[in-house]
């Protein structure tokens, strides 16, 4: 991951970014006890799954992205490191680079996320893309808190969505009870 400068950079610019987006972002998601501000240029769509709270699309140069949210009831999904594994596993890393993860608390909820670029390999079961896509980007969150887990995961070309990280960890800052 290039955070450009280190951990410490990033969460000051997720921090002033977050500050930002409070003021400046006029998209609200409320999903099953969690809301979250969209970042400007992020457009909400209909879920493409029953198993989806809220799902949009990330605008990019490059082809957009999609951020889909999920939420299988108090306790449901899993636990947090089998989900963000699940997540990595789903790409094959680009040569020279490795996957990274944060953590950090925002309004009483746990939220740990990942990152990861280079191939995202074909799902199964409807799962994921019909066949490989290289140059790819991966972000996943899980929001631990009461009534929880959620589960915001963002995929897309590499170029899009590294040049929307800064907004997606900002989106991280938003979350909150509605």
């Amino acid at each position: 991951m290039r955070m450009r400068g280190g951990w410490a950079w990033a969460l000051a610019v997720a921090v002033m970014s977050a500050a930002w987006a409070r003021s400046g972002w006029t998209d609200t998601v409320k999903a099953q006890g969690l809301a979250f501000d969209l970042p400007d240029g992020w457009v909400q769509q209909a879920p493409s799954s029953g198993m989806r709270l809220a799902q949009a699309a990330i605008p990019g140069e490059a082809g957009a992205g999609e951020l889909a949210v999920f939420h299988f009831g108090p306790g449901g999904g899993g636990g947090v490191e089998a989900n963000l594994e699940r997540w990595l596993g789903q790409v094959e890393p680009a040569p020279g680079t490795k996957p990274s993860r944060a953590q950090f608390d925002v309004g009483g909820l746990q939220v740990t996320w990942v990152e990861t670029a280079g191939t995202l390999k074909a799902g199964m079961m409807g799962m994921g893309p019909a066949k490989a896509q290289p140059g790819s980007r991966l972000f996943g969150a899980v929001i631990e808190g009461p009534g929880g887990p959620w589960f915001i995961k963002a995929t897309g070309p590499d170029a899009t969505l590294s040049a929307a990280q800064d907004d997606f960890i900002a989106l991280l800052h938003t979350v909150r009870a509605p």
